[in-house]
Parts: C-alpha cells; sequence; structure tokens
C-alpha cells in the first residue's frame, strides 16, 4: 500500500470538527475566568450532582503526573502538540467520516488544554459531577470533545468499519 501524498476525503472535516472544538473550549474558559468570574463565584451549583468550580489541573488526565516545575507545563504542552500532530496524520490517512470526526474531537480537545498549559501553567476545569460523597474528576469542554471522540473511536473499531473482519 502506498502513502498518500494528498489528504484523505475526510481530512477537512475532522479539521474543522478539531477547529470548532478549540475555539467553544478556549472560549467557554474565558468566560468562566475573566467575564463570569468563576474563581470568585464557586462552587455554582447547578443540579444535584453537578456543579462548576475552578480547578488549575497541573497534570494530565485525571490530574496524574502533576508539573509544578516552570518547564512542566511547556512539557505536557508539547507533548500534546505532539499528539496533536500525530492525530492529524492518522487524519490525513482515516477513509471513514466516523474516525475523522473522532480524530477531530481528540485533535479539538488536545490543542484547547495545550493552549492553557501555555497560556496559564495549566488546564482550566471547571464541571464537578458528584453523587453524595462520590466525586468525579473536574473536566472541561476540551476533556469531553476528547473522551466523546476515544468513545466513536472505540466503537469504530468494535463494531462499524474499521473492525478488523469488516474488511473480509
Amino acid at each position: 500500500m502506498q502513502a498518500r501524498a494528498i489528504p484523505g476525503r475526510f481530512t477537512a472535516l475532522g479539521l474543522a470538527i478539531a477547529a470548532v472544538v478549540c475555539l467553544v473550549d478556549q472560549a467557554h474558559k474565558v468566560w468562566m475566568l475573566f467575564l463570569f468570574d468563576i474563581a470568585s463565584r464557586q462552587p455554582v451549583v447547578l443540579t444535584p450532582f453537578l456543579e462548576m468550580i475552578l480547578v488549575w489541573n497541573r497534570g494530565i488526565s485525571y490530574g496524574l503526573f502533576q508539573q509544578d516545575s516552570p518547564s512542566g507545563p511547556l512539557i505536557l504542552a508539547g507533548l500534546m502538540l505532539v499528539a496533536a500532530i500525530s492525530l492529524t496524520v492518522w487524519l490525513s490517512r482515516t477513509d471513514t467520516r466516523l474516525a475523522a470526526i473522532a480524530l477531530g474531537l481528540i485533535i479539538g480537545g488536545a490543542i484547547g488544554n495545550a493552549i492553557d498549559r501555555l497560556l496559564y501553567g495549566a488546564v482550566a476545569d471547571f464541571f464537578h459531577f458528584h453523587v453524595g460523597s462520590f466525586s468525579w474528576y473536574v473536566f472541561n469542554i476540551a476533556d469531553v470533545a476528547i473522551v466523546a471522540g476515544v468513545g466513536l473511536l472505540l466503537y469504530e473499531t468494535l463494531v462499524g468499519k474499521g473492525r478488523p473482519d469488516a474488511a473480509a
């Protein structure tokens, strides 16, 4: 199989989704931080199980590998950008709409969180789900997009056209 020199037919769709996710994520963060001023109003209770709070995540997913050094956010942002570039290469080679949508969601979310690391030194998270004393991690729109994208890729692999026996 020869490598393609031109982007796949769904590349533009995936890149458009990535741009929209990144823009919506960043707009929401700017609104929450500077216009709504969540830091001085928190917690904002929306339902008995959902509130808006501000948590600065200096690590990666679920707060793992917390980085407090000055170079930590740059290293994590760099890793996220390398991941986004790698996913963009994958996107350029995909031949299904669902995979392009999924990759676009993941790329947009990764870039949105990388922008936070470069601007603030940490990722701004706001959504807090909890039931009684059980508390999920705090997350943002970029995180939702990444999880949705991974879920769609899993679906594509296990059920959709991308599953191993689909070509047979």
